[in-house]
This record gives C-alpha cells, structure tokens and sequence, in this order.
C-alpha cells in the first residue's frame, strides 16, 4: 500500500453515503475518486483535499464511463485498493404498478453498474492480490416489504452475485464487504426517490408504504457519516465477515426474516423429505 494510504472509488459520491464514504475516507488521509454522474458536485470534495480527491463523471449504467472511470483512477494514483458501489435511487409501487421499463431501470445501477464497476476493477485488484469491494446493498437485500419489490430484487440481486463472488476471489486476495443499511439520514427517499402510478387495488398494502415513505423522508434514524465509519473501520479490519448490517432496525428486520425462514423450512421439511427415488 502506499505511504499515503488506500485509494478509495466510490460511486454516486454526491450525496448520501456515498460524499460520507469519500469525507471519512479523506478524515483517515487517505485518497477518493470520487464519481457522480455531474462531476460539479464534488468540486467542494476537490477543493477540501485537491491533491488526494479525483472527481470524476460516470454513470454505472454507461461501460465506456466505468472503463474511462477506471483508468482515469489509476492513471492518477496508481492503485484502487477499495471499490464502493454506492450509485442508485430507490422505487415504491406495486409489481403490477411497475412495468417492465421502470424494473429494468432499477436493475440498471443497482445490479448491472455494479456487476460492470466489479468486473472493471478486479484485474487490477486480482493483479497486486489486494483490494475490497464494498456492495452498498440494504435490510431490502435480505428483507422485502410490499411496495418495494423492483428494489428489493436488485438488492437481493446483487447480494446473491456478492456472496458467489467472495468465494471466488478470497483465494485471490481480495474481499467483499455486503453493507446492509435500515434507514438512514440520505436522499434515498427524497431527491433519490421514485413513485410508480397507484393502482386502488393495492391502496391497504402499497399505499401503507408511500405514506411511510414521504413521512419519513428526513426523519431517518440512522446517521450516515456514523455509517460511513462503521464501513470504514470494517475495511481497516480486512472485511473480517461477509455482511455489516447498520442501524437497530435492519438488524431487527434481518432477524425476523431469518426466523421466518427457518419456520417455513421446518414446516415443509416432511414435504421436502418425501420427494426423493
């Protein structure tokens, strides 16, 4: 590692937990690129730290962008010792609210810039055998509620494509850190956020969800930049375990899921049992 400590390239670094990622990182003195589809608003990330923050645009949906990205980091710092998947926007509405074009939308940065963003830096990282990707994933990687089906499935998605890459690339020296946040202070619901057209069908289940989501936009228990050192501190650490939950919520909600689970395997396990020559 150099003398000036590990390169960090966040995605979607204009906001939310991607700028906290980028301050904490600069907090510890290390360096940052990072990327946001309007590269104007990093330039305060720029001037706080010039010779040790790299602003970039990209957009995760756009390959010629990741490959540029990519090769614009490592022509200004030589390495990439910590990838954050961070860019996306979260969606309310029902599966039947939510037509085809707007599901593949969310996939679009949530799973696929994601799945580009990995696969552009793990020759380099596979190269110096060294490196953490860290997946920005959600309690909604592991948990579902109605409404948010289009975001649930690509964070579930892109959690099942992380843990199948971990195996792959331990033996390579290289980790995977899933982050799984319940609801933080970010524009997640807010300048982030996307509402499908309401059906009065799902008035009693959806609609709950819109409601919680409008209230609790800026009401959010969980504190990004706390956040931000909680990953950091697990990347310092050397990823010591797959997943980091955040927040008392996702790790109540995750539990939950769990237990319900195990229940519904224990229930069906005669049935299961019984299917065998």
């Amino acid at each position: 590692m150099s003398p000036q400590g590990k390169v960090w390239f966040v995605t979607g670094a204009s906001s939310g937990f991607g700028r906290c990622i980028v301050e904490e990182a600069l907090a510890r003195g290390e360096r940052a690129v990072a990327t946001a589809r309007d590269p104007r608003t990093l330039e305060d990330l720029v001037a706080r730290a010039p010779d040790r923050v790299l602003a970039v645009r990209l957009d995760v949906t756009k390959v010629h962008e990741v490959q540029s990205a990519v090769s614009a980091a490592l022509g200004r710092f030589g390495a990439i010792d910590v990838l954050v998947n961070n860019a996306g926007y979260s969606v309310v509405g029902a599966v039947e609210e939510t037509s085809d074009e707007e599901l593949r939308a969310v996939f679009e940065p949530l799973f696929f810039g994601a799945a580009a963003m990995t696969r552009a830096v793990l020759p380099h990282m596979r190269e110096r055998r060294s490196g953490t990707i860290v997946q920005l994933s959600s309690a909604a990687g592991l948990v579902t509620w109605a409404g948010v089906g289009a975001y649930c499935a690509a964070k579930h998605a892109l959690e099942a494509l992380s843990e199948s890459l971990a195996k792959e690339v331990e033996p390579l020296g290289v980790r995977v850190l899933i982050v799984e946040p319940g609801m933080f202070r970010t524009k997640l619901l807010g300048a982030s956020f996307r509402a499908m057209p309401p059906l009065e069908a799902y008035a009693s289940t959806v609609g709950a969800m819109r409601t919680y989501s409008i209230q609790s936009d800026g009401q959010q228990p969980g504190d990004p930049a706390k956040a931000a050192r909680a990953i950091a501190d697990a990347v310092a650490a050397g990823a010591p375990a797959l997943r980091l939950p955040l927040g008392p919520d996702a790790i109540e909600s995750i539990r939950e899921k769990l237990t319900q689970v195990r229940a519904n395997v224990d229930r069906m396990e005669p049935i299961a049992r019984s299917t065998v020559f």
